[in-house]
């Protein structure tokens, strides 16, 4: 099925209106940044919406396990929905969907409804955000295209980051259920504009017939399954709890018997014929890796704030916001720099900008705040958008038009599991490191260590002064905590050199992709 583009290029002596091809373009943006802020602007006041509706410590994790598992379930189908009714249809109907739920989840007064209305709101989240970008990459020209790129890889990188900072702020102001208000105007101004200007091509009603149900049964079971183990596997201690290998047994089983079905079926769902192209392969792997270590990133140092530092949700964001300036600086410079830089040492210079900041953080320690994390989230951010906007381009530069929906919907699948996939090893290192340090500081300060029985004596005394009934036991435990504290850092310190592993491991990757050729030679490979 071929992109009728409403720009289109390929034909001789039509005209392209940029004006109203960039305000279509922009109110899907809108719509895509919604859709993404929404997971981290939640995040920020769980413990507030907790309270505000009377869930329990486990229900509430559910708020954002729901949206996730939905946002991943929707994605590979927007390519066989958008061809189905069109991308302007698709769009509009799960912006609409996404806005009355939101509204709905801020009217929210008990669990069963948040969750219901949660799963509802990722479902249109998770169909609007690859159809941005396959639209970047059909419906402008060429030579417009890493301007459209430039711009969906801040969104994508900048909505989680200020997602914390917005979301502590609106809470404090006024009251969590404004989290999900929010999303009413920008969602409006939106609406308009796709509606006004996003006729980017027309759908083909004949796709109703032969829908492969098989394969969307298998789809959502392994997606489902693989989304739960990533989720609950580190709190289930993984594999040792039955459930959690038996969901990934499933979860296994039925993604491959999904891929056969989408290589054997006459009408596939998603159109794996992509993977042929080498560039697309190594793009969709780099994708993953760079899901693992950035949103990992994004998960650990406000998780590190809270609970070392013990900063409020608005301190953290505030903290985190560094990385946004810097991001939002960078992108205007980065289309020049790419535009004579080939992108394969673009992505590894990013990636291993990524990497070194990431491994400044392995020095940390329990008086890092602000300034400390100022610097690293900077080279951070300027090295996210330079490798996510050159890293978008390659895995997509030697497709066909005719493949882009099918690859929109894989690379940021791609994206949304690695990220599942690195908020789970982060978890679990953080878990288990913990653990091994706090045994390691234990051992080392033992009875018969001075040190430590001075500094025992020296709590010892303060609990005295306070005139408590047992001074001793409660030295003890102060001690304890202490210990529990230099573990954690250290902990932390791990994951941060991890994490900075993944970004190398992602730069590296880069240099195995074929060299792009001349902007002139991709417009002849559209015809």
């Amino acid at each position: 099925m071929t992109v009728a583009a409403a720009v289109p290029e390929n034909v001789p002596g039509v005209e392209t209106n940029y004006t109203k091809l960039l305000l279509g373009f922009l109110g899907m943006a809108i719509g895509q940044f919604m859709a993404i802020l929404d997971i981290q602007i939640v995040a920020a006041s769980l413990s507030q919406i907790q309270a505000g509706i009377g869930a329990s410590a486990d229900e509430i994790a559910w708020v954002q396990t729901t949206y996730l598992l939905a946002e991943v379930v929707i994605m590979p189908l927007t390519a066989y929905m958008t061809r189905l009714w069109g991308t302007q249809r698709t769009f509009l109907t799960c912006c609409a969907l996404f806005m009355i739920t939101s509204v709905l989840a801020g009217f929210s007064t008990s669990i069963e409804m948040m969750i219901l209305t949660r799963a509802l709101q990722g479902l249109a989240a998770g169909a609007m955000i690859p159809v941005v970008f396959a639209v970047a990459f059909t419906a402008f020209p060429v030579e417009k295209r890493m301007t459209a790129n430039i711009f969906m890889g801040l969104i994508v990188t900048l909505a989680p980051t200020i997602g914390p900072t917005l979301g502590g702020h609106l809470t404090d102001a006024l009251s969590w259920r404004w989290l999900f208000f929010v999303n009413v105007f920008p969602g409006v101004l939106s609406l308009y504009l796709v509606a006004r200007w996003g006729n980017f091509d027309k759908g083909d009603p004949s796709l109703k017939r032969g829908v492969d149900w098989w394969g969307l049964i298998a789809m959502t079971i392994g997606l489902v399954a693989i989304q739960l183990v990533l989720e609950e596997g580190a709190e289930h201690s993984w594999f040792a709890d039955d459930s959690i290998l038996w969901l990934t047994v499933l979860g296994v089983l039925t993604i491959a018997f999904f891929i056969w079905r989408q290589l054997t079926y006459w009408q596939p769902l998603l159109n794996l014929k992509p993977f042929a192209d080498r560039n697309f392969s190594l793009g969709i792997l780099m994708t993953f890796v760079s899901g693992v270590s950035l949103y990992g990133g994004t998960f650990v140092l406000p998780l590190y704030l809270a609970q070392i530092r013990q900063y409020s949700a608005a301190e953290v964001g505030t903290t985190m916001l560094t990385s946004g300036l810097a991001m939002f600086l960078m992108a205007p410079l980065t289309r020049p720099l790419l535009k004579y830089l080939d992108y394969r040492w673009a992505i590894f210079g990013g990636f291993m900008l990524c990497a070194y900041a990431m491994s400044l953080g392995a020095h940390i320690n329990d008086q890092w705040g602000f300034w400390e994390f100022g610097v690293l989230q900077a080279i951070r951010g300027v090295g996210t958008i330079v490798a996510m906007a050159a890293s978008q381009q390659v895995t997509v530069s030697t497709l066909r038009p005719d493949q882009m929906k099918d690859a929109s919907a894989m690379v940021n699948l791609a994206r949304n599991v690695g990220g599942a996939v690195g908020l789970a090893a982060i978890s679990t290192i953080l878990t288990v490191n913990t653990r091994v340090h706090l045994s390691e500081l234990s051992a080392s300060l033992s009875q018969a260590n001075y040190g430590s029985q001075q500094m025992l004596a020296m709590f010892t005394a303060r609990m005295t002064e306070r005139g408590l009934a047992n001074p001793d036991g409660a030295a003890r435990k102060a001690f304890q905590g202490l210990l529990m504290r230099d573990a954690s850092v250290m902990a932390f310190a791990d994951a941060f050199m991890w994490l900075a592993i993944g970004a190398a491991v992602a730069a590296c990757l880069a240099l195995f992709a074929k060299r792009q050729g001349a902007p002139s030679a991709v417009a002849m490979g559209a015809h």
